[in-house]
Parts: structure tokens; sequence; C-alpha cells
């Protein structure tokens, strides 16, 4: 099965299906929502509230690292931390139906933060503070770790060896990459910081503001890592500019949790490993029908200079680390 055919079987029918299997009767609304990696719906449910139906892109996470992930946010939201944790049913959260896997999960609303609100960050720094102290208490055994192999020389690899890159930019990419892997084993080598669970895609669409304050959803992508990395996605603007917000963070922030003020040296490196596994996500995911449609930009010409020229910033930036960071 290759994503062509990964969620073939998943019609109308068989979503149906699968949640009456649980007991539960679908008034058969089904509305799709933003999800690419997987397949996320709105499910209708006869005289209740609607629920989130997550079905999972096979062969992405084994069983144990779905349930890990959900562990983590049942966790979090035992200690009262407004995550969304899946609901479950005769005490299974990961629902296996025929070749499906999925998980039901309520519906919370909301809007995007306002990142440039200095109150707003505060809150969202008090939770990251109570998210990471409670990710800190023991490591995932089963979810990865935010590393070199997996963010740059995985994808880079399958970007060259399927030829996505264009010849004419090959060798400029092939060199580029050689040399910002050289910084990048440098940075994380020479840098000190203690490896927690996270989020790990903590930017502001996986974050809704209600008038309760923010709530935290989609843990799919949480792993091991630097505190770091579910802070900086959330910065913006010049380099004053995300120093000020970065101040707001972690006002909020050592409320509940420490923070090694060193990690933000932190920042440029893992925002080249994003840059570059984010390519290599959607080369992987180009033969899957949904990523042609909604991402008609990548994969052209236009792209991959704009690519290559990104890399070269951020060399830049990799360079002059100290002078750069927050």
């Amino acid at each position: 099965m290759n994503s062509l055919t990964d969620f073939q079987q998943l019609e109308p029918n068989s979503i149906i299906e699968a949640v009456e299997s649980l007991g539960l009767d679908c008034d058969a609304r089904i509305f799709p929502l933003n999800s690419y990696e997987n397949r996320v719906y709105q499910i209708g449910i006869e005289n209740n509230l609607p629920l989130i139906g997550k079905f999972y892109r096979p062969r992405r996470w084994s069983n144990q690292q779905i349930l890990e992930e959900h562990h983590f946010s049942q966790e979090l939201a035992d200690l009262e931390i407004p995550v969304i944790a899946p609901l479950a049913f005769n005490g299974e959260s990961l629902i296996h139906y025929k070749d499906i896997r999925f998980a039901l999960f309520p519906r919370k609303g909301g809007s995007t933060p306002e990142l440039g609100n200095p109150d707003h960050l505060k809150w969202m720094g008090r939770l990251l503070g109570r998210i990471h102290a409670a990710g800190a208490h023991r490591p995932f055994e089963h979810r990865p770790t935010i590393d070199i192999e997996s963010f740059v020389i995985e994808p880079s690899s399958f970007l060259l060896d399927n030829a996505f890159i264009p010849d004419y930019l090959e060798p400029a990419y092939r060199s580029l990459l050689d040399d910002i892997l050289k910084l990048l084993q440098q940075h994380l080598a020479s840098i000190n910081f203690h490896k927690i669970r996270l989020h790990g895609d903590c930017h502001p669409g996986n974050i809704l503001w209600t008038e309760h304050g923010p709530h935290f959803v989609d843990f799919d992508d949480c792993r091991m890592g630097p505190a770091i990395q579910d802070i900086w996605m959330l910065l913006s603007g010049s380099i004053d500019e995300q120093r000020k917000q970065l101040d707001d963070i972690l006002d909020g922030y050592y409320e509940f949790c420490d923070f090694n003020p060193v990690e933000a040296r932190l920042i440029e490196t893992l925002r080249t490993l994003r840059i570059i596994h984010y390519s290599g996500w959607l080369a992987r995911r180009w033969d899957d029908p949904s990523f042609p449609m909604n991402f008609p930009w990548f994969n052209t010409p236009g792209y991959w200079e704009q690519h290559v020229l990104t890399l070269r910033e951020q060399f830049a930036l990799l360079q002059d680390n100290e002078q750069h960071s927050i």
C-alpha cells in the first residue's frame, strides 16, 4: 500500500461503520477538516454533540507510538492542563475497525491566538511551562527524538534519491547541505540541553483561543527534544520583536518550569531542521492525491530555487549564531 491507497477504504460508509462499531449513533453528517498527514472529520452524533475523528495514516506510527501520544495528552488533561485528549471506549483510545485505526476526540472550537498580545503570550507560556514540567518527569519510550538523522539526513536523501531537486540546482543543494550539516552537528554538540517530552509541533494553528484562554490540540508529532522547540514557532518578526515575544512567553513559563536560556541559541538550528524536514515530508506524500491539490506550488522550479535561497539564508544565520540568537 502506498499513499495512493492509504485511505482508499476511508469513504463515508466506512467512517460511519467504524464510529457506530463503538455503540454510537452517527447522524451521517461528516465534514472533513484541514489535515493532510491523517484524515480528520467532524462527525455528527445523534442527540449529542459532534465528535472529531482522527483516522491514522497507515504505517506512519506504530500502535505503541500512537498510544504513547494518547497517554501523554491524557496525563496532561488529568493535571487540568487544557489539551484535547482522545476519548476512551472500554478503556481503549486507539480503535481498530477492520484495517482502520482511529481515535475520537471531543469537539473544542476556538480562534488563533494573538501572537502580538503580551497577555496571550504570557498565558501560553504558563501552559507550556506546565506541559514541560510534566513532560520532564519521564521520557517517551517509543516516540522519536528531534535529531539530525530524521530531520535532515533522511528527508534530504529522499529528495535527492527521487530526483525532486532539479538538475541545475542539485550541485548547489548538495554543497549547501554539506555545509549546513556540519554547522548543525556543531551546534547540537556544543549546546547542553535536556530532552523532555514535547508537543513537538506547537505552531499557532495547534493552539485554539476561547474566552477561557488557550487550549492545545493535535499531539500527533509529540516527541523528545529541547523545550525551546515548543516555543520558537510562536515567535515572528524582527530579532528585537522575537526577543520581546520570548520574554513575554517566559514570564509565564517561569511560573511553572525552569528554562535554560542557552536553548535560545538553538532556534535557528531547529528552524533549519524544520525547513528541510518539511520539504522531505511533502515529497514523501506527493503520490497522495490530496497533496498536489493542496500544495500546488510544491515541486516547481520556483519552489526549489526559493528553497535553496532559504537554506543559504539559514546557513548565514547558523554561521553567525551568537549574533542572531534571541
